[in-house]
């Protein structure tokens, strides 16, 4: 299957420092095929609505907002339903992904070689700032990979890509940053197994903005057996 358009999801919230050059990045890497930007502004109070004002009047970029913050999963799921790419992928806007690595994520779907590519993380000394985060995810891709009999390197990675209409089939309920978990359990008991590609990555600290917590990997492992032995 060809594809046509891309939508890139770019969940915001309380990020006005970092958008404005994430989506300055984002707007300047040159991609094969048609590109939709989706941002939902998820009920931000910093002044992050000011910082995104210039570029949601360009023609390929949609601004949604939230009246209030409901979480990463729900912006993602009101992205999801706006999309009109036959690809989409989120993109998180506070630099720690790069925009150019989703070209080349993009090359397996082009070629026709899979319907869903997750860009995997290398976790290296100089860009990862916690111990326990990097051992976290790890045990998490270790449980997905014991329930569902598979092997997946990066279960949290922000780089998601796939066909709209597969994910669209998954009836995403997340609101939190349990969404990553949810959306890879449902594709991996749906049968779907990840081409992955490495990406480059510079994780943040939590001083510099970074929210997830480790509350939420346990949120991650019960959202992955509970997907496993329900339906």
């Amino acid at each position: 299957m060809s594809v046509h358009r891309l939508t890139i999801a770019v969940p915001v919230y309380n990020e006005r420092e970092r958008v404005g050059p994430a989506l300055k990045e984002l707007l300047s890497t040159s991609f094969p095929v048609e590109v939709e930007i989706v941002i939902v502004d998820d009920g931000s109070s910093d002044g992050t609505a000011e910082a995104i004002a210039n570029v949601a009047v360009m023609d390929n970029v949609r601004l949604i907002r939230h009246e209030r913050n409901q979480g990463k999963g729900a912006a993602l799921r009101t992205a999801l339903a706006a999309a009109s790419g036959d690809v989409f992928v989120p993109f998180d806007a506070d630099l720690e992904y790069q925009a150019s690595d989703l070209v080349r994520c993009l090359e397996p779907l082009i070629d026709g070689e899979t319907e869903l590519v997750y860009g995997t993380r290398g976790f290296g000394s100089h860009t990862s700032f916690n111990f326990w985060y990097v051992m976290g995810n790890k045990f998490l891709n270790l449980w997905a990979n014991v329930l569902f009999n598979c092997y997946i390197s990066d279960l949290e990675t922000c780089f998601k890509m796939a066909r709209t209409a597969v994910l669209r089939s998954l009836d995403l309920r997340a609101n939190g940053f349990d969404i990553e978990a949810e959306v890879t359990a449902k594709l991996l008991r749906a049968g779907y197994r990840p081409f992955e590609v490495p990406i480059g990555y510079k994780a943040r600290s939590r001083e510099q903005g970074k929210k997830i917590s480790w509350r939420d990997g346990f949120i991650a492992l019960w959202t992955i057996a509970k997907v496993r032995f329900s339906g």
